[in-house]
């Protein structure tokens, strides 16, 4: 600098703080953000969390906004915006962190009482304490492992882009290094690393599937999939197939329950391994079912299994209980997989299982004599709902329809599901909606929807068995960035009020809760109640000698035995031998 005199001396060197250079090092932008997200993340959403999970949902949060904010902060500086002078800029930077950090210890003072507000919504005893301090320690994980990867990201990104700023100019050499370390992530995560997990989990479930029960004895009754008069071989299904043959209601208890006549209601169940191609297996059920006499039967259902090729009891045993076992059912399985991992990862895998089966039966079935035929139904949970739905192409079945369907909590990527949704009646929120004038298509919750069973219906009955707290039907991706319809209007009784959309932080919970869904009570979620499938198959079968003090009847029994669900047949034991005091 120059003085009086004109002799130039040099200048004090500056020193940076200790907050400059921690700048340097970590972008508080990130560090800003990254609480903001994690406090939300403490916020209710549809499912209660334990402080575990919760911690595991904080730390991907907080890097989710430490990634975006760290990305805000750079194009800030790449813009060439800044503060007018340092002093503000400290300021600015002080004044966020510090009211960041105390947004995140109110926040987590508050969880406990937003999980208890859930919880209480579902009849949960509350928890004393979310545990603060453990969801905090444990959040530092995942947060962590995340925030490393995106570093090495960016790391690659600014290599990638020095290499090309030799031969094309710099800004060009950014975009083109953003898309080749784009293009070379995605295609490890989900070309390789994606692809070898749920091939590893595949391999793992089919294993689980083909060593369950290996040791237990077939059927001996010949009318049962797996006897030794069944064209279906008892080790080709695995555990959950076995429990859908053998769990059921016999006449007897049946007629117990019921006060009324029975019969013994037939099931058969075809396994991955019993046949080699799709076809292959929709033609061995139609053969199994010719075995037995299905089509004898006054009512057929054909069933689209969950993921790993399970049946939820409750949903089939209520419907032989309201047609006195006159009932014949069908269940092809399709995947080894969970329902919510195949949803994400292959949703369509069940589809060709569906459409196979619906069309070998149906085209068998369009034979028989109208007046003598049973009445046929379709009916699947979660991702069999969706099979289900894409198993039948309507102008196909115009001439001679099936009669209805039962499809329950339908994921959020049924077509059909997606459609009538979205077709409502104005006014109608999106978690119950009305569907027209009701004659075709019905949506219900807790008894909500079916005050009237068997009024204005045409020739085909679809019902659509759905919670509001279910995050199989109500996760959708675009909660990524705007608030879902559901949340718009009057809440369900089963969603709490508390509960609010935040961008990003939202769509994580929602995610989680969708791997949740069946750990919630029964009546809530994915746990759908026994009498809700009760009330369903009433609207849709339309059972004949029942009154409505008999339903009523048979309806607080399901609700005081607890469900099928837990206990399959052995509720039915129960309840005779409460009937016998």
């Amino acid at each position: 600098m120059m003085v009086g005199n004109g002799m130039r001396i040099p200048a004090l060197s500056h020193s940076p703080t200790t907050l400059e250079r921690l700048r340097q090092l970590v972008p508080m932008g990130g560090v800003f953000l990254g609480l903001i997200f994690f406090s939300l993340a403490l916020t209710p959403s549809l499912i209660p969390r334990n402080f575990v999970l919760q911690g595991i949902l904080c730390g991907v949060a907080f890097a989710a906004g430490y990634g975006i904010g760290a990305f805000i902060e750079w194009l800030w500086g790449f813009m060439g915006l800044g503060f007018p002078n340092k002093r503000l800029s400290r300021a600015v930077l002080i004044g966020g962190l510090a009211a960041a950090a105390l947004v995140a210890l109110v926040f987590l003072w508050q969880s406990t009482g937003w999980q208890n507000a859930v919880r209480e919504i579902m009849g949960l005893p509350p928890v004393e304490s979310n545990q603060p301090v453990w969801v905090t320690i444990i959040a530092l994980g995942p947060a962590a492992i995340l925030i490393i990867l995106g570093t090495i990201i960016t790391a690659g990104v600014r290599a990638v882009s020095r290499f090309l700023a030799q031969a094309i100019p710099p800004r060009v050499a950014l975009v083109g290094s953003l898309i080749i370390v784009g293009v070379l992530t995605n295609i490890l995560i989900n070309g390789v690393l994606a692809r070898s997990v749920l091939s590893a989990a595949d391999r793992f479930y089919a294993e689980v599937d083909a060593l369950a029960g290996q040791y237990e004895d077939p059927p001996l009754h010949p009318l049962q999939s797996g006897s030794a008069a069944s064209l279906i071989d008892w080790d080709t299904i695995g555990e959950e197939a076995r429990a859908y043959v053998e769990s059921g209601p016999s006449a007897e208890e049946i007629a117990a329950i019921t006060g009324k006549p029975a019969i013994m209601p037939l099931r058969v169940y075809v396994g991955l391994r019993s046949a080699e191609t799709v076809d292959e297996r929709a033609q061995l059920a139609l053969a199994e079912m010719q075995r037995i006499g299905a089509f004898d039967r006054s009512v057929l259902v054909l069933i689209m299994p969950v993921g790993t090729g399970w049946v939820d009891p409750p949903a089939i045993d209520t419907l032989e209980m309201l047609h006195g076992g006159d009932v014949a059912s069908v269940a092809v399985q399709y995947s080894y997989l969970t329902s919510w991992l195949s949803l994400v990862s292959e949703p369509e895998v069940g589809t060709e299982t569906a459409r196979a089966l619906f069309n070998a039966v149906y085209r068998f079935w369009t034979e028989l004599p109208r007046d003598s035929r049973p009445r046929l139904y379709l009916h699947g949970l979660s991702l069999g709902a969706y099979a289900s739905q894409a198993s039948v192409s309507p102008y196909a079945i115009l001439s001679d329809p099936f009669q209805g369907a039962l499809w329950v909590g339908p994921p959020f990527e049924s077509d059909v599901w997606r459609w009538a949704t979205s077709s409502r009646e104005p006014g109608t929120p999106e978690w119950l909606p009305q569907f027209e004038d009701r004659s075709a298509i019905r949506f219900v919750n807790q008894r909500r929807g079916l005050e009237d069973y068997d009024q204005g219906w045409g020739p085909v009955r679809l019902v659509y068995l759905q919670y509001a707290s279910d995050p199989v039907v109500f996760f959708e991706p675009s909660i990524l960035y705007r608030p879902p319809d559901w949340l718009e209007g009057p809440r369900a009784r089963d969603v709490s009020p508390l509960l609010s959309w935040y961008p990003v932080v939202t769509f994580m919970q929602v995610l989680l809760d969708m791997v949740l869904a069946q750990t919630s009570p029964v009546g809530f979620g994915h746990v759908y109640a026994p009498q809700d499938y009760l009330d369903s198959w009433v609207a849709v079968t339309a059972p004949a000698g029942w009154s409505e003090s008999e339903l009523d009847m048979l309806r607080k029994r399901l609700t005081r035995h607890g469900s099928l669900a837990s206990l399959g047949a052995g509720w039915f034991r129960t309840e005779l031998q409460g009937a016998s005091h």
